[in-house]
């Protein structure tokens, strides 16, 4: 391998159903970044079938290229028609940096495209760096359960590949009209791919996605029990938002894994985080220190998240939080309006 032959940052732009995943765009957004600083061209790669439509929208994110794979084998994702799709195109076009979401088939997919092109794959990355003198890439991610955070290299391997948590990264506000979309040729038969979809069947289960949340009541070890968690659903709704729980309270199964904020669950961005018996340990804190206001409530006033907090609390919660929602019942009833608008 010549690795002076691997140029540029490549991105896959995961779409389910004719509908981009948000992480693809956020990734685009740092990837931009990136590239810039590298002085290399952009590429995202988008597969499936019929999702030409979906092109201009990643160029209008970043992209200075946009590579269409649109095959009827891609219409639904399977491990072995994508892995082999992407692993052509980056034989043939040799990308120095690939990147994708860090989604269940974003983890499923980059570590199958890492290990047939013989290369590394940093997972679920939180931090992405370069250094330009030699194009590596520096990738950062959590590790031992979230109590260190790791940054690693591959330097004797091309491409170097990562896959990215969602909700870490932003999207560019500016758009970009100067870029190119080109059809690539997609050598793919039925025979390639080992498994067959019969049937896709959605869950009915409805789960709110905690990372586009203007508000989020979070709750910790300190709320005591999973009953004690309708009061945090009570302040929430107040709000206008959602619940969120830390990894505490996961464990001990008082809030779903889903509504996990932190190094191990979800980063957060929202104009209003209130911490809600949380001790503020750095695991958590790294998953929503990026809030525009950051409430706490915790009996204990030398608690970290005291700390990280704009306003902090001292008190019982079981208290303190019907209070709060007395008092915003009460500006309700007097017609008041709560407007929360994101910066």
């Amino acid at each position: 391998m010549n690795i002076a032959d691997y140029q540029g940052v490549w991105v896959f732009a995961e779409q389910r159903h004719g509908e981009l995943q948000k992480v693809s765009l956020e990734i685009l957004g740092e990837s931009r970044r990136l590239a810039n600083e590298l002085g290399v061209k952009l590429t995202a790669v988008l597969l499936g079938n019929n999702i030409g439509h979906l092109a201009n929208r990643l160029g209008e994110y970043g992209a200075d290229e946009v590579l269409v794979a649109d095959h009827t084998e891609l219409e639904n994702y399977t491990t072995d028609g994508y892995t082999k799709v992407l692993c052509d195109l980056v034989n043939d076009k040799k990308p120095g940096i690939f990147f994708i979401g860090a989604t269940f088939i974003g983890r499923d997919l980059g570590p199958r495209v890492a290990a047939r092109l013989r290369t590394g794959l940093t997972a679920d990355c939180t931090s992405l760096a370069v250094e330009v003198e030699n194009g590596a890439l520096l990738a950062t991610r959590p590790a031992f359960g979230g109590n260190i955070m790791a940054t690693i290299a591959c330097p004797d391997h091309r491409p170097q590949m990562a896959t990215v948590r969602p909700g870490v990264f932003s999207r560019l506000t500016e758009k970009n009209y100067d870029f190119t979309v080109e059809n690539v040729e997609v050598k793919l038969e039925t025979s390639d791919i080992r498994t067959t979809i019969l049937e896709i069947v959605k869950a009915n289960k409805e789960v709110v996605d905690i990372s586009e949340a203007k508000v989020i009541v979070s709750g910790g070890r300190g709320v005591g029990s999973k009953e004690n968690f309708s009061l945090l659903q009570e302040l929430a709704h107040a709000f206008g938002g959602v619940v969120g729980g830390s990894r505490g309270a996961v464990d001990k199964g008082w809030i779903e894994r889903d509504y996990q904020v932190g190094q191990t669950g979800k980063t957060v961005r929202p104009s209003i985080y209130i911490a809600c018996g949380i001790s503020g340990a750095i695991q958590h804190v790294a998953g929503m220190q990026e809030s525009d206001m950051i409430i706490a409530i915790n009996k204990d006033e030398a608690a970290p998240i005291m700390k990280v907090a704009d306003y902090a609390i001292v008190g019982d919660l079981n208290k303190v939080i019907p209070e709060m929602i007395s008092e915003l019942k009460s500006m309700e009833s007097k017609d008041s309006e709560i407007a929360v608008e994101l910066v």
